[in-house]
């Protein structure tokens, strides 16, 4: 799983629909080994863009380059692999049938029993797929994935369906791949997952990629801290006309603010207040994810 090329190479991609431009010139390097996140909210075009990579759509303009060549010379050579939203399984065969057939489709694979192992359903391999849940079937499309051995896997919204002990035995399997060079590039709702398991986090916004970096460069794009304290009868008004603050929210009896000044609050809490209990944090990914990709912030830059 070794390349002196890019595993992913994006440059200028544009793709509209009718009167809706989907991507916007996006441009996109990713190197072999890394793990990246693709995170936008709904109608960002992450989809669209994961579409072109793959070769199921093509740009109107721009270029895609798959480990050094055509995303369909990749492809064909079982250098990529990926675990899409879409795509029907046969409901009828079993699981065990299910990845023994797919792997006669590849010139060479990785034997049935290990892919599922790997994917965690060896234990189900004579169930009917039709009678699988979500979960256990997005878990047979990994080891489907799986099978040529690839290069680069692309992942759009994998662990739907999967319970939380499932989710992390899916991401722990994936962190293993990543170690021996394979690249993997996925798009999640689940903000958690992109925090703990990538390497880098790319947001896109309406077609375009509004920041780029590692977990902690994307929260430190979102200024300020958290200030939450223990204050029964807090003054709103009061905390709310302090400097740097943004805002202020009462829950019961625990006042949270958000401010650019957290030791000037912290003070005034501690010293002009009965507030207990109090604790500073930075802003969380949900939170960068929020002021990233909503119009409030779009003069905010890229990390990378």
């Amino acid at each position: 799983m070794t390349s002196t090329h890019p595993a992913v190479e994006l440059s200028g991609l544009t793709k509209t629909f009718g009167a809706v431009t989907a991507v916007d010139g996006l441009s996109l390097r990713v190197e072999p080994g890394e793990v990246v996140a693709f995170l936008g909210p709904n109608g960002a075009g992450k989809t669209t863009t994961i579409d072109m990579l793959l070769g199921l759509a093509r740009p109107d303009s721009g270029t895609v380059r798959i480990l050094g060549g055509a995303p369909a010379d990749a492809i064909a050579r079982g250098r990529v692999a990926a675990v899409l939203q879409t795509g029907g399984l046969l409901k009828d065969l079993t699981v065990g049938e299910t990845v023994r057939l797919t792997a006669n489709f590849y010139r060479q694979s990785r034997p049935a029993t290990e892919v599922l192992e790997r994917a965690g359903i060896a234990d189900i391999a004579d169930r009917v797929v039709g009678r699988c849940s979500g979960g256990q079937q997005q878990r047979l499309r990994f080891a489907l994935a799986l099978l040529p051995d690839p290069d680069l896997m692309v992942l759009d919204e994998p662990t739907t369906g999967m319970d939380v002990e499932g989710r992390r035995e899916f991401w722990q399997a994936l962190r293993r791949d990543a170690r021996s060079g394979r690249t993997v590039i996925f798009a999640t709702h689940y903000l958690d997952e992109a925090d703990a398991y990538a390497d880098r986090i790319v947001l896109v916004r309406q077609g375009r990629i509004v920041a780029d970096g590692t977990t902690a460069e994307i929260k430190n794009l979102a200024s300020g801290r958290l200030v939450r304290a223990t204050l029964p009868d807090a003054d709103q008004a009061a905390l709310a006309a302090l400097p740097g603050v943004d805002a202020v929210e009462v829950r019961g009896d625990t006042v949270l603010v958000t401010t650019a000044d957290s030791d000037l609050v912290a003070r005034h809490l501690l010293t002009r207040t009965a507030a207990r209990d109090l604790e500073i944090t930075s802003r969380n990914l949900e939170d960068a994810f929020l002021a990233l990709t909503t119009d409030r912030t779009d003069h905010i830059g890229a990390a990378r």
